[in-house]
């Protein structure tokens, strides 16, 4: 999903970079090994970058979701937002780092069920959040809680809602270009 509007804001390179946001940009660049479209159009706001790889870090080092299952959480949340970017880029990293097997990150990209009951469970209950805006029934609880999860992980997932809406709506609006790396799993609504 790409807004009708596309910010006019360029990206913003390490060298045009502001201090406010190049030591960052710098520290992503040696992260990855090159800087990601999506947080060169993000530093055009150095406070919603920041936030957004605050919020992604806490998420990713210090929730009780295996790295499997934060891509679970990530990609319904991408995908119930319509962000092609970040589905392209989980995709990809789900297979390559986090260690998702393929027919799950095919499961979650079609919006199929998903083959594994606990990961299911866990895709049905973040769907299940970002439909009702955090406002979950007993039941819906209950069944969560049942299949091995905890009063921490609801938290732990309305954290990654915070970080994917970050990211899922400032791609919207900007619409960087999937980077090279990721295209091989690019991804429409």
């Amino acid at each position: 999903m790409k807004s009708e509007y596309k910010i006019s804001l360029p990206p913003v390179t390490i060298e045009a970079a502001g201090d406010s946001v190049k030591g960052t940009l710098e520290q992503q660049q040696a992260n990855f090994g090159f800087l990601p479209n999506m947080y060169k159009t993000m530093a055009n706001s150095s406070a919603m970058l920041k936030t957004y790889l605050f919020g992604y870090e806490q998420f990713r080092t210090d929730s009780d979701f295996t790295p499997s299952e934060q891509e679970v959480v990530f990609m319904v949340l991408s995908r119930e937002n319509g962000c092609e970017y970040c589905m392209g880029a989980h995709s990809f990293i789900a297979d390559n780092m986090s260690g998702v097997p393929a027919h799950v990150t095919d499961a979650i990209r079609a919006g199929s069920t998903i083959d594994d009951p606990k990961l299911q469970t866990l895709a049905t209950f973040t769907k299940v959040l970002f439909d009702t805006r955090g406002v979950p029934t007993r039941a819906d609880v209950e069944g969560f809680i049942g299949a091995g999860y905890t009063e921490k992980n609801i938290l732990e997932i309305i954290l990654a809602m915070s970080v994917k809406t970050l990211s899922n709506y400032s791609n919207h609006i900007c619409q960087p270009e999937l980077d090279d790396v990721f295209s091989g799993r690019a991804w429409q609504e």
